[in-house]
């Protein structure tokens, strides 16, 4: 019978997080195929990178995904609904300072920087993946906010897409302080009185 191929040389999901550091740290544009080759696997040719991968755009969405499955995960107390809507809001900014600050780990969120620069052609579908994400994060904020109205904790009349949207820009504007090397505890006493915004919307 004969051979279909060799077998892969790398640990796919070690590949996929060799490449997720790749492309936090630079970007989608500035990471280039033969820096992924290079890093992946200790190196890698590239027709061993296409059979894994399909493209360098394929295994950015691979990244994506499982950026949102740990690192992105700082968000989850968004979407925990026995914590109280206030709490989850500072508890994800907390969470997401510490690891955008984190010196074990490039700064930022790849989140909010992975692909700044390539919204120049409008039929790419390269920022869909980190839109995607953007928007869920979006939807948590709000929901907490929603609840808060429905609880009584912030006053009927609240603007709630005003105050998730004043979070939202919070939230992703912590990756540029990280990147600049703002101290974590400078952003955290940011975000302490970013929450006295929801204190002057109580009921």
């Amino acid at each position: 019978m004969a051979q279909l191929g060799r077998p892969r040389s790398f640990d796919r999901t070690q590949a996929i997080d060799d490449a997720l550091l790749l492309f936090w740290r630079y970007g989608y544009e500035a990471t280039s195929l033969s820096r992924l080759k290079a890093a992946i696997g200790g190196g890698i040719t590239a027709p061993s990178f296409y059979a894994a991968f399909g493209s360098k755009e394929a295994l950015f969405k691979e990244v994506v995904a499982r950026y949102m499955e740990t690192h992105g995960r700082v968000n989850d107390p968004l979407f925990d609904e026995t914590l109280a809507p206030r709490e989850a809001i500072a508890a994800a900014l907390s969470r997401s300072a510490r690891m955008q600050c984190d010196e074990r780990l490039p700064k930022g969120c790849l989140v909010a920087l992975g692909t700044l620069g390539s919204y120049a052609d409008e039929d790419s579908s390269l920022p869909l993946p980190l839109r995607e994400a953007r928007a869920r994060i979006r939807a948590g904020l709000l929901a907490c906010v929603g609840r808060g109205i429905a609880r009584g904790d912030l006053a009927q009349g609240t603007d709630a897409h005003a105050l998730a949207t004043l979070f939202e820009g919070f939230l992703l504007g912590i990756s540029p302080m990280a990147r600049d090397g703002v101290a974590l505890p400078v952003i955290e006493g940011a975000i302490a009185m970013a929450m006295t915004l929801w204190d002057g919307q109580r009921s």
